[in-house]
């Protein structure tokens, strides 16, 4: 019997659907991990095969045949390492969420989860069923308690395996990023395994999945819920915990390196960049267009794609139009030339003349208000969409969260692109991160962080001019979006009841044009996609 056990946490970044390539990841890692970390066991994330989450790709047979001969790839291909993999676990009609714990050529274990999360992103219950049985095996002589993910959420799992005879926990994970989520992740990890009395090696995923980031954290913890180990965020890697037994025989984890916890700010910015670069680069975009206007939201949305994808592949465009200020011009084009990105200047005037010059009888008698204002808005949708089309860069749409909240965005217009990276970001989130940003170097001028937000859609106009303040707005918006809490709830905090109403009308109204909105990544405890499922059409009133 060995005195210690070396666990590796292999905290990977996996593409969904990718099942060669990911196998062929997991193979690699695990070699390397036996010859090189002399790991006695090597933990790979929830689902590794297939990616997570595999959503409705589970159901086709084609998927299925993949998985299958893949796990059987890695029964011969991993060599002499003991690796505990995710995979989805087909059995007649019924799928399952399972782990395997592969050794010497054969399935030494396999846990099915039993706890499957059916709340905010996830929707586990659409495709799994449960499993029902704790999981112990031998491993080196140590009884290992494989669980996965929710599983150790909930107090039950982990006693079942405690009562099977497990002396140590095993999680593998794909929990997703969001704001405060690795404190709460260890908080219940750590009541939990008080209450079993057992340490627990705990891995996580990285990478950038659609709207979902997941940001590793992977960490290690003794029976008292002390952190001994834990994995830097948002960054692949493989972290060794050694286990031994003490004097009187119970499983402890030697101390290791301890990742720093990182700021908010940080920890949302880092989640920005990686979202992006995975998804340009999982699809396979040559680089990103960027409409900068010399405004705040475009000059993040402009720093975080440079950050992700590198300079020399994302491609500024301003668009001015009559109501253009000369100080957006001018900050547009120094930060554009601090970054070091290609640059365009396409004036938008002669297409706007044009088209209401071709609205001219459609408008005559009527004043001037959005019509004309989103017209702007659309002809630079079309020079910035011919550009993505004739280059294959991907627009990057530049629209915060509370922009998208009450609809102070033009459909087809500022709202088209691929993908949103700050959509999940309000205005006040917005100006922190700009100011982290230029914390670590300067990327975004200093008069684009200063001057009062403005679409410069008509003379001298503010978003103020349409909106409450953002230092009003924003709260209002993440207790109801975040929080759902009611009129009369809010307004127990402070704020003026006919504002509310205003705001909250303006979120339901505009419903329809989120739905049409390009994904982002997601930050928030709730975001508009995924774990934001209202209604378009409602006759519910506040």
């Amino acid at each position: 019997m060995k005195s210690s056990l070396k666990v590796a946490l292999a905290q990977i970044d996996l593409l969904v659907g990718d099942v060669q390539g990911n196998t062929a990841r997991i193979v690699s890692t695990a070699r390397r991990a036996h010859a090189q970390l002399a790991a006695d066991l090597v933990v790979f994330p929830e689902l590794a095969l297939s990616g997570y989450p595999p959503e409705d790709l589970l159901f086709h047979r084609g998927f299925r045949r993949q998985i299958e001969a893949a796990l059987e790839r890695l029964r011969y291909e991993i060599g002499s390492a003991s690796v505990v993999v995710g995979y989805p676990e087909y059995s007649g009609r019924d799928i399952y969420n399972s782990a395997a714990l592969i050794s010497g050529g054969i399935i030494a274990a396999n846990h099915r989860k039993s706890e499957l999360p059916n709340y905010k992103v996830f929707d586990e219950k659409r495709y799994f069923r449960p499993g029902a049985q704790p999981t112990v095996v031998d491993c080196q002589g140590f009884r290992v308690g494989l669980l996965i993910c929710e599983d150790i959420w909930s107090p039950e799992a982990a006693q079942m395996t405690r009562s099977a005879g497990a002396e140590l926990l095993v999680v593998s994970n794909a929990s997703p990023y969001e704001i405060h989520k690795q404190r709460e992740r260890e908080e219940v990890v750590r009541a939990h395994v008080q209450e079993v009395q057992l340490p627990v090696a705990y891995v996580n995923r990285v990478g950038g999945q659609d709207e979902l980031v997941f940001d590793g954290n992977s960490f290690s913890m003794d029976a008292n819920g002390v952190v001994v180990a834990r994995a830097p965020a948002f960054l692949e890697g493989t972290y060794l915990t050694e286990f031994t037994r003490d004097a009187a025989g119970r499983v402890m984890p030697l101390a290791s390196t301890i990742a720093p916890e990182l700021s908010d700010e940080e920890s949302v910015y880092r989640a920005l960049v990686l979202g992006v670069r995975d998804y340009v680069t999982k699809h396979g975009f040559p680089g990103v267009v960027v409409g900068l206007s010399g405004g705040i939201d475009s000059a993040l949305t402009l720093a975080i794609a440079v950050d992700a994808i590198g300079a020399e592949r994302v491609h500024a465009v301003m668009m001015p139009s009559r109501y253009t200020s000369s100080m957006s011009l001018e900050d547009a084009a120094e930060q554009a030339r601090v970054l070091g990105v290609k640059s365009s200047v396409i004036s938008i005037e002669g297409m706007f003349t044009a088209t209401l010059g071709a609205l001219r009888d459609e408008f005559a008698g009527k004043s001037a208000d959005s019509a004309e204002e989103n017209i702007q808005s659309r002809c630079r949708m079309l020079i910035l969409m011919g550009i993505s089309n004739k280059t294959g860069k991907m627009l990057l749409t530049t629209g915060n969260k509370s922009e998208m909240a009450v609809g102070y965005a033009t459909l087809y217009g500022d709202m088209a692109g691929g993908f949103a990276p700050i959509k999940d970001c309000s205005k006040l989130l917005v100006y922190r991160l700009a100011h982290y940003r230029n914390s670590l170097g300067r990327a975004i001028p200093a008069r684009v962080i200063e001057r009062a937000p403005s679409a410069e859609l008509r003379h001298e106009q503010k978003d103020s001019d349409s909106l409450p303040p953002y230092e009003v707005l924003d709260p209002i918006l993440e207790a109801f979006i975040e929080e759902d809490l009611s009129v009369d709830e809010i307004e127990a905090r402070g704020f003026d009841r006919a504002t509310i109403g205003r705001v909250l009308d303006l979120v339901k109204r505009n419903e329809y044009k989120r739905r049409q909105a390009p994904p982002g990544v997601r930050v928030s405890r709730r975001a508009f996609g995924r774990d934001w499922r209202y209604p378009i059409t409602s006759g519910y009133r506040r």
